[in-house]
């Protein structure tokens, strides 16, 4: 090697670039979350819906930890290869969920080598599911400001965060909710992501708390069109978010017609990021469930 150059060589545009900065410049984000597939062939499946989606350029796209933190491995392997093998700029996950400062340390460590910049810090669900007590690890980290805190102290990472429009299962009021994401800014973080909204209010109204306390932190909705309705009713009961009565009218109508269920929940979905958007939501998340048909229907709906 020469005098005087690096060894560390530039990284590709599509990893180098900060989630933050890409809210600022592409005007309406538009991003996609899958969730790690139990078994080989779950991953075949899962590879040619990441597959269709980088056809339409979505901003960014994430893979999440499995209930407990159970797919870790997995998870840091696919982003891994999002990064390597696609244009795609991934967002990684990262929970606190029976993990020890050195092994979060050990994980942020491989995403920093697949060049992976922008990190979704949580604390994550409690192992015992929804209602039952968290459980921090005896050498790990109780709440996600920590979390964030770490990852920011480990190298120029850009740190995002969870959001609960409708109230986390353990907090006591929207204020509290609001207080706990201005302290996760206050750590560190730079953006936000919701869990799935149902009801466009609840977003305004966390987004307009939050403003209220002087940080204007970019908190991007989460959308997830309805394929299945008994899918997205355990969902909501899982994650603590309520579906409202007028959803729930119009997909009960259909209930018996997978394709008529499919349809009104991509124009669910449809009517909903149109609502958000025209509120200045700067993007939107998907919940795809590892399939992209719907999720396409209703990019194609909101860009015709």
């Amino acid at each position: 090697m020469a005098r005087g150059t690096s060894s560390i060589l530039p990284q590709p545009e599509h990893l180098s670039r900060s989630i933050p900065r890409l809210l600022a410049e592409v005007g309406t984000s538009y991003s996609f979350e899958f969730f790690p597939p139990k078994d080989d062939a779950g991953e075949r499946t899962l590879w040619e819906a990441i597959r269709h989606l980088e056809r339409i350029r979505p901003t960014f796209v994430s893979v999440t930890y499995g209930a407990g933190g159970s797919t870790r491995d997995r998870t840091v392997r696919l982003t891994s290869r999002i990064a390597r093998e696609t244009t795609l700029t991934p967002m990684a996950h990262l929970t606190c969920v029976g993990s020890t400062v050195a092994e979060l340390r050990q994980v942020v460590g491989e995403y920093a080598s697949a060049g992976v910049r922008n990190v979704l810090a949580l604390r994550g669900d409690p192992p015992g599911g929804l209602g039952t007590p968290w459980p921090p690890h005896p050498d790990g980290l109780n709440h996600a400001d920590e979390l964030v805190a770490l990852v920011r102290s480990l190298g120029t990472f850009t740190v995002g965060v969870a959001a609960f429009p409708d109230r986390h299962p353990e907090s006591a009021s929207f204020d509290q909710d609001a207080d706990v994401l201005v302290r996760k800014a206050d750590a560190g973080a730079e953006f936000a992501v919701t869990q799935f909204v149902f009801d466009p209010d609840s977003y305004v109204r966390l987004r307009d708390r939050v403003v209220a306390r002087g940080r204007d932190l970019p908190i991007i909705p989460g959308l997830m069109p309805v394929t299945s309705f008994g899918q997205v009713r355990r969902m909501a009961e899982l994650s603590g978010t309520p579906l409202p009565a007028v959803v729930v009218s119009r997909l009960e109508a259909v209930a018996d017609d997978p394709a008529a269920i499919h349809e009104v929940g991509v124009q669910i979905a449809t009517e909903l990021a149109q609502r958000l958007l025209a509120e200045g939501a700067p993007g939107l998340h998907f919940y795809t469930m590892n399939k992209s048909p719907a999720t396409l229907e209703v990019f194609a709906n909101l860009r015709g």
